[in-house]
């Protein structure tokens, strides 16, 4: 990986990150494809229409469905799926979280039921690294014990302590493999824990920061804080992570989510809300949300949005998008899929140059201007 701080304004960084399969330019979104694939759109629509330069898939269920030697049979997630640019992948610990109920987390590792089959299986730091090997991503994600929020004080502390001894046997085992020939165009991320406690994030990130990866994450948030209480940890958190690797806030946001914290210092983001929302009829617009399945659009001939040039907007209404979503018309998914990445998407462009012209502030204040 190659990394370029390129322009700073007050905080906010713009950014480049090349991978063996991408250059990433930053602020940069991550469009979630869970099973190496975007809810309702093909490859040709995220290369060709949308133009994105790395996408996320998902270890946990890339491993129970194919399964990871499959798809490391199949030519690894760049061949099997067709998508030529970069791949994230996280570790499976977001999954074990979301999925308490059928998993449990130990010293070594996290045990868990398929969610498919109900058959057991154990994730170890080590694993995983496997895993990512077999899908072959430019970018990979250790395992790392997260907790809801609010969570006790012992629990936050087992969950640092267990993330930074994982992230210890986590880079030892890759760099070794390394050494091997095993994932020598692949990278490696940490993921700082600790809650909304700003000592534990010190902690945290401070015992992680001290290993070789490749760069690092801020994970556990977005899981029942309010909205100021990541911003604030976020803020404290970055001072303690390095200038010169790129920094990952995993699982946020909403739009606002994401100016506010690349105004922090952040310059990569991950989230299901545009692709999930766009199912459920909210589209994301310049001015706000919408929700097209309201009465008031059935006559409506303006595009979703006036200033967006996706290929939604530049062809269809509001009136044919209410018809699509109430006649439960499947390309009504692709089309407002289509829509909410693109705005993410572009948002991201918009702060980037905003950021390289050293205006981010005045985008700030028009970003929230156009919203009031």
């Amino acid at each position: 990986m190659e990394f370029t701080l390129e322009a700073q304004s007050g905080k906010a960084r713009a950014c480049t990150i090349k991978t063996a399969h991408s250059t990433i330019t930053t602020p940069v979104f991550m469009p979630v494809g869970t099973l190496g694939s975007v809810k309702a759109l093909d490859m040709a629509d995220m290369h060709d229409l949308l133009g994105a330069e790395i996408i996320l898939a998902n270890t946990y269920h890339m491993y129970l469905r194919p399964g990871d030697e499959t798809v490391h049979k199949m030519g690894k997630l760049h061949k099997f799926t067709t998508y030529p640019k970069s791949f994230l992948t996280d570790s499976g610990g977001f999954q074990a979280f979301s999925l308490s109920d059928i998993s449990k987390a130990d010293a070594n590792g996290i045990e868990f039921r398929s969610h498919i089959d109900g058959s057991k299986h154990y994730f170890t730091p080590e694993k995983v690294i496997d895993i990512q090997h077999n899908l072959g991503s430019d970018i990979m994600m250790i395992l790392d014990d997260l907790v809801a929020l609010p969570a006790t004080q012992e629990r936050i502390k087992l969950s640092i302590e267990r993330t930074t001894e994982w992230a210890k046997q986590s880079i030892k085992y890759f760099r070794e493999k390394q050494q091997e020939g095993t994932g020598s165009d692949q990278n490696i991320f940490a993921i700082i824990q600790g809650g909304t406690d700003k000592a534990f994030r010190t902690k945290s990130a401070t015992e992680l920061c001290t290993l070789d990866y490749d760069g690092f994450a801020i994970g556990g948030l977005s899981v029942g804080e309010t909205n100021e209480d990541m911003y604030d940890t976020v803020e404290h958190t970055v001072q303690y992570m390095p200038e010169d690797k790129p920094r990952y806030l995993m699982g946020v946001g909403t739009p606002e989510d994401l100016v506010e914290n690349v105004e922090r210092g952040i310059d990569m983001f991950d989230c299901v809300m545009p692709t999930r929302n766009a199912r459920n009829g909210t589209l994301f617009t310049s001015f706000g949300r919408i929700n097209i399945r309201g009465a008031k659009f059935k006559e409506d001939a303006a595009p979703i949005d006036p200033e967006c040039d996706c290929m939604t907007c530049k062809r269809y209404s509001r009136a044919y998008m209410n018809h699509l979503f109430r006649s439960r018309e499947i390309t009504f998914f692709r089309l407002a899929t289509i829509h909410n990445l693109h705005y993410y998407l572009t948002l991201m462009k918009q702060m980037r140059q905003a950021i390289l012209e050293d205006r981010f502030q005045a985008f700030k204040e028009d970003f929230y201007a156009k919203r009031s």
